[in-house]
């Protein structure tokens, strides 16, 4: 695999290198853990900023353009490569391979349409380097509603308009999203999201948590929460690469300090997110 010149890569280099190797077998978190050298929340969302697609993705690709290969290259039946590339039985294997080619294994034994398969990663650092502030988080007592979503602005936007439906009061509060990676090798960066009011809801009785209670590196993030995955791209394709810190297992904390509650411009927003510290 070609090296990129930066040693700052490294993880996503060993990672990348471990999944082709073992692209067949059940990866462990541990395993992934080891050969990268950072926590599984930190080195999934490394790989995805870096590289464009999950550590789930990436193997489910490897197992379907293999599979492509013997299927044109080999006697073997499909059910035999189904097995050989990793897949637990035929019918998650033919879902997966018509969803990624767009055709049935079946279709693609009988045309023998030459196999083309997408371009290798590179991975890729950011150019601009964000520098956080180090700060403690006391411990905070929110009320709070779950949800397992993608991480995305449409989806965490709806999680907000449900939960503001209980009435929550405005004066003096405050609202954190806690972001919980789930311990899954994932095809997309899915994620337990709480969402959270330090003021319990005039209308429902919501359960409650403490957050924070300890060291934190701050982001700051500008504008709307729409582009908040820039910044998400900042730190993790470029700073975590570089820093010198060891990282906590507790979620990720994001506190909504200007939000469209309490001010009216969207340049005026702000949000601070918080990477929990060792």
């Amino acid at each position: 695999m070609k090296k990129d010149t930066s040693t700052n890569l490294d993880c996503v280099y060993h990672t990348l290198s471990f999944i082709e190797k073992n692209y067949d077998q059940a990866i462990s978190i541990k395993e992934l853990e080891e050969v990268s050298n950072y926590s599984y929340r930190n080195i999934q969302r490394i790989f995805r900023y870096t590289c464009g697609e999950t550590i789930g993705a990436y193997q489910k690709r490897l197992r379907v353009e293999n599979a492509y290969k013997m299927i044109l290259y080999t006697h073997n039946s499909i059910s035999f490569i189904a097995l050989k590339v990793g897949f637990a039985n035929l019918a998650s294997f033919s879902k997966a391979f018509k969803q990624h080619f767009g055709m049935a294994p079946k279709a693609a034994k009988s045309q023998k349409t030459p196999f083309l398969a997408k371009a290798k990663i590179f991975p890729i650092e950011a150019a601009h380097l964000l520098k956080p502030e180090i700060v403690y988080v006391p411990p905070v007592t929110v009320y709070f509603k779950s949800a397992f979503i993608r991480y995305v602005h449409d989806e965490i936007e709806l999680q907000w308009d449900k939960f503001l439906e209980n009435v929550f009061p405005l004066n003096g509060n405050e609202f954190y999203g806690i972001v919980a990676d789930e311990p899954l090798l994932r095809e997309s960066l899915d994620c337990r999201y709480d969402t959270c009011s330090a003021m319990q809801s005039q209308t429902l009785k919501l359960p409650a948590k403490t957050i924070g209670g300890g060291r934190y590196a701050q982001f700051t993030h500008h504008g709307s929460y729409e582009t908040i995955e820039e910044t998400y791209s900042l730190i993790y394709a470029g700073w975590i690469l570089m820093a010198d810190l060891e990282f906590g297992h507790t979620p990720v904390i994001e506190k909504y300090i200007r939000h469209p509650d309490n001010t009216s411009s969207t340049e005026g927003q702000l949000t601070y997110i918080w990477l929990p510290l060792a």
